[in-house]
């Protein structure tokens, strides 16, 4: 059987579209999905952020949920600091009610803004430093065994909706190993420590209640298309994107300028982010996810999906789960 493939969509919102464009073209991405034997779909909370529309998670998830039959969805991920732990419980407690055994919610630490956006979501530096405990209270509510007494998540006491630990660095890996929970890796944005991150939490795991045995999923970038020169044209069309959504402040840069860019130290940290890119024709494609899922000693694999335009996206979509054998 093909290694499970999932998809992470980080609903941009392209140029001369709205939020609404881009949420609509969530759905049909999932619908696809569903169609070609994807296991899972994954939304990440950003804030303050014009090119992502996937800010308020969970209610992308209820609007996809009620737009698909079968396929998981969930959250990859909620970054639980700038929440109450009882508010996230309610919410995917109320997801899980509504869409019993579809949904996923992943965990992380960061704040998913900068800095000024963390004062605005009532977040303090010091808020990440909870986040072990706040995994567990949230755990509790959803088991039905609160830690808070006389405290209960309604919906959600009970639902036991399964967490998975999202991580760039030891830390996440340190934690989902000591707390027995599944371990995803960002390696589609921060590819330097995934090695020694999955060989720590494969070392150090404690089974659990929810899960036995360590389960990896590692994450990459596919860029599929027919020929091998459509999808290196795309990958540069896709680099250049990321110079003006990292670098530009609100302008748009020339393909030129573009380029100039990732010729320079900050340019290259841009292209080192994209390191594990799968990028070719259906034939490279597999052979680079393969090559990448025994490197990561991978379970399951997420893709970010990074064609510079919506129809090159849902064409890889397509192309990958053929190719992969879905």
């Amino acid at each position: 059987m093909a290694l499970p493939l999932s998809i992470l969509d980080l609903a941009v919102i392209g140029e001369e579209e709205t939020a609404a464009d881009s949420l609509a073209a969530s759905v049909a991405l999932a619908q696809r999905a569903e169609e070609l034997g994807y296991r899972r779909v994954w939304y990440a909370e950003h804030h303050n952020m014009p090119s992502i529309a996937s800010s308020a998670t969970s209610v992308l998830i209820a609007h996809v949920a009620a737009h698909t039959r079968t396929i998981r969805l969930g959250a990859g991920g909620v970054m639980l600091p700038n929440h109450s732990p009882l508010t996230i419980a309610e919410q995917f407690g109320t997801l899980e009610t509504l869409h019993p055994g579809r949904i996923d919610l992943g965990l992380g630490r960061a704040p998913g803004s900068d800095q000024q956006t963390m004062r605005a979501l009532r977040r303090t530096p010091s808020s990440a430093d909870s986040f072990p405990e706040d995994v567990l209270e949230l755990q509790g509510y959803l088991r039905g065994e609160s830690r808070i007494p006389g405290v209960d998540a309604t919906p959600g006491k009970g639902t036991d909706v399964p967490l998975y630990i999202l991580g760039s660095s030891l830390f996440g890996a340190q934690l989902a190993a000591a707390l027995g929970l599944p371990y995803a890796f960002a390696s589609h944005f921060a590819p330097t420590a995934l090695e020694e991150a999955v060989a720590l939490y494969r070392r150090d795991f404690k089974p659990s209640v929810q899960l036995d045995r360590p389960y990896v999923i590692a994450a990459l970038n596919v860029i599929a298309a027919e020929t091998s020169e459509e999808a290196q044209e795309q990958f540069l069309a896709s680099k250049r994107l990321r110079v003006s959504r990292f670098l530009g402040r609100g302008r748009t840069f020339t393909p030129e300028e573009a380029d100039m860019i990732l010729d320079s130290p900050a340019g290259r940290q841009i292209v080192q982010m994209a390191k594990y890119s799968a990028v070719g024709d259906p034939a490279e494609v597999k052979d680079y996810v393969g090559r990448f899922a025994e490197h990561a000693g991978a379970d399951e694999l997420i893709v970010a999906f990074s064609a510079p335009d919506r129809k090159a996206g849902l064409r890889s979509a397509e192309l990958l789960a053929e190719a992969h054998g879905l």
